[in-house]
């Protein structure tokens, strides 16, 4: 887990900024039940394949993994089922607009714990065709070749 501006970070959906160009972002609390909040902060959460669904009055987060909390007795969580996010009317129709009028997607992008809530930073976003994915490839070998070159050279100067 990582420490970013006073959020502890539990889970980041790294494919999102591959997979998608995001527009915008949103933060948006989650609806939690039971032994949910414990087992995020033990940090067996996995975002990799949800998204969020809405209908213009609320806001679902679907597909996201939390993991059945292990010292919970037999009432624990369903790991799979949809969680309600806690938005304001204004910004589920500003997600729900992007949706229906301009063909966009909302991802959630991270996951993290902010004075003890759970938060999750969900992403306007319209998807990359497949050359601009391989145009994002090509221009980090690119940077990791010159920084290797760099490195090399930096080396042979101390010598």
């Amino acid at each position: 887990m990582m420490f970013m501006n006073g959020k502890k970070i539990v889970s980041r959906n790294r494919k999102a900024k591959f997979e998608y160009d995001l527009v915008e972002t949103f933060e948006a609390g989650i609806e939690l039940r039971g032994t949910e909040i414990k087992s995020i902060r033990a940090g067996n959460v996995s975002l990799g394949e949800s998204y969020v669904r809405t209908n213009g009055r609320q806001a679902w987060l679907v597909g996201a993994h939390i993991a059945p909390y292990d010292r919970a007795s037999v009432f624990n969580h369903d790991p799979e089922r949809e969680r309600r996010l806690l938005l304001h009317k204004r910004e589920i129709k500003d997600l729900w607009d992007g949706v229906r009028l301009k063909g966009m997607t909302i991802v959630p992008t991270i996951l993290y714990l902010r004075d003890g809530l759970a938060k999750v930073e969900i992403a306007l976003a319209k998807g990359k065709r497949q050359y601009d994915k391989r145009q994002v490839i090509k221009k980090r070998d690119m940077e990791r070749e010159v920084d290797r070159a760099m490195d090399n050279r930096s080396k042979q100067d101390n010598y």
